[in-house]
């Protein structure tokens, strides 16, 4: 058979697989190993990949910033600076008509550069903002939709889960993704924010009441503002110090992890019980993204060896259609699998495949994986898998239903899809930054 055949099929199967509830990790190796088999038609060459490539594919050193960069989050998260980032955010927003709204996209902002994880963020903020908002008043969907919509920051600010595995991917550097990710998290931000003050402007029953904050003097108000110095500084650390060149992201992530544990120990939140919790979920989480880094090597190779990726280059780069043409039919391609995948899933389906094009049509890759990840975090919140939506259900308990989550993130993806139509159309959003490393 043909090996271009043999690797359509292999993927076309993957996704079927994947529908049909095998873990994508299982689904990738799997058909990565029976399409060298039928391409080589060596049974041992396919064996010898997987065990190759499980030591292979992680073994090098930047690989330690995956478990570095989680551990940060999970140790922050313990250490209350969610609770910190939220008061001191509504102390700064909160006498505005929607500033409880406001003041939990910031928190979730600055959350977001400790975290990397949207998941983490919908589900600590869950049990945090949205009771405060309803207790003001606040319509309920909306609620939900500003708490949904303002986690994908966990993914779009450095540091991130999806782009650590995009770097692995392409193999383009992590420090310069981290960097490129401010321009449109904070963009992102922006928009948000400025949305829900229109919103509640318009229609002011979405905002509630006004928080009345307790009597405070500008002393009381700067200490609960500057109560969250120590996760502030440490994102400016790790930040500051990849794109200065100070720091590898490796050791940016092992500064992290070290700056969290010295602000839990000094809050003395880190004790034995919480020590155990955070090295279990670290086990599960870094366990879990290498198993999928690991079958993603396998597929990238597969697909190399049946020159699919290549042939493919060379037909988009033949066809009559401008190339930004592509360029959004990809985007249509990661919205519509954000629908039934997580994110991690998508890139690692996808990502082998229209990489060599993109690189083929003479896009900076450093903009097309700000594309892709802006374009997969919308696809979260879509139904009828989005997977932020169901971490908030999972926080909330039966009392809230999917389809009013679903329901009040609509307004919210509106906007957001206008986000993601500013980074495609203006590229220095996320190339300046990087270029000045």
């Amino acid at each position: 058979m043909d090996p271009t055949a043999i690797a359509i099929i292999a993927i076309a199967a993957v996704f079927a697989l994947v529908l049909v509830g095998v873990h994508i990790g299982v689904a990738l190796a799997l058909l990565s190993m029976l399409g060298l088999w039928a391409l080589t038609g060596k049974p041992v060459v396919a064996f010898n990949l997987l065990g190759a490539t499980a030591y292979s594919a992680v073994m090098d050193y930047v690989f330690a910033v995956i478990p570095l960069f989680v551990l940060m989050g999970l140790v922050a998260t313990v250490s209350g600076a969610t609770r910190d980032l939220f008061d001191a955010a509504q102390v700064v927003f909160g006498r505005l008509r929607g500033g409880v709204g406001i003041a939990t996209v910031v928190a979730n902002a600055v959350f977001a550069a400790i975290t990397g994880i949207s998941v983490a963020s919908a589900a600590v903020f869950s049990r945090i903002a949205i009771p405060e908002m309803l207790r003001l008043n606040y319509d309920r969907r909306f609620t939900y939709g500003i708490v949904a919509s303002s986690a994908l920051l966990g993914m779009l600010i450095p540091p991130s889960v999806l782009m650590i595995v995009y770097g692995v991917l392409t193999e383009q550097s992590i420090g310069r993704l981290f960097v490129a990710g401010l321009g449109p998290g904070l963009l992102v931000t922006a928009m948000l924010s400025c949305g829900i003050w229109l919103m509640v402007a318009f229609r002011p029953r979405l905002g509630g009441q006004v928080a009345v904050l307790p009597p405070m003097n500008a002393r009381t108000a700067a200490r609960i503002v500057a109560k969250p110095w120590g996760a502030v500084l440490l994102i400016a650390l790790v930040l500051g110090g990849l794109w200065g060149g100070v720091f590898t992201p490796t050791e940016a992530g092992a500064v992290g992890a070290a700056g969290a544990t010295l602000l839990a120990l000094i809050q003395r939140k880190l004790d034995r019980q919480a020590i155990v919790v955070v090295l279990i979920d670290l086990g599960r989480t870094t366990a879990s993204i290498f198993l999928l880094l690991i079958a993603a090597q396998m597929y990238s190779r597969m697909l190399t060896l049946s020159v699919l990726a290549a042939k493919l280059s060379d037909w988009a780069a033949a066809l009559p259609a401008a190339p930004i043409v592509i360029v959004l039919a990809f985007v249509a391609v990661f919205l519509a699998l954000g629908m039934i995948l997580d994110s991690i899933s998508i890139l690692l389906l996808t990502i082998p495949i229209m990489y060599p094009v993109v690189v083929k049509l003479g896009y900076d890759p450093i903009w097309f994986g700000m594309v892709a990840i802006v374009s997969i975090e919308v696809g979260l919140l879509t139904p009828p898998f989005g997977m932020v939506v169901f971490a908030m259900k999972s926080a909330l308990g039966d009392g809230v239903a999917l389809e009013e989550i679903f329901a009040g993130s609509l307004p919210f993806l509106f906007l957001l899809a206008l986000a993601l139509a500013i980074v495609i159309s203006y590229p220095p959003l996320s190339t300046w930054l990087p270029s000045l490393m």
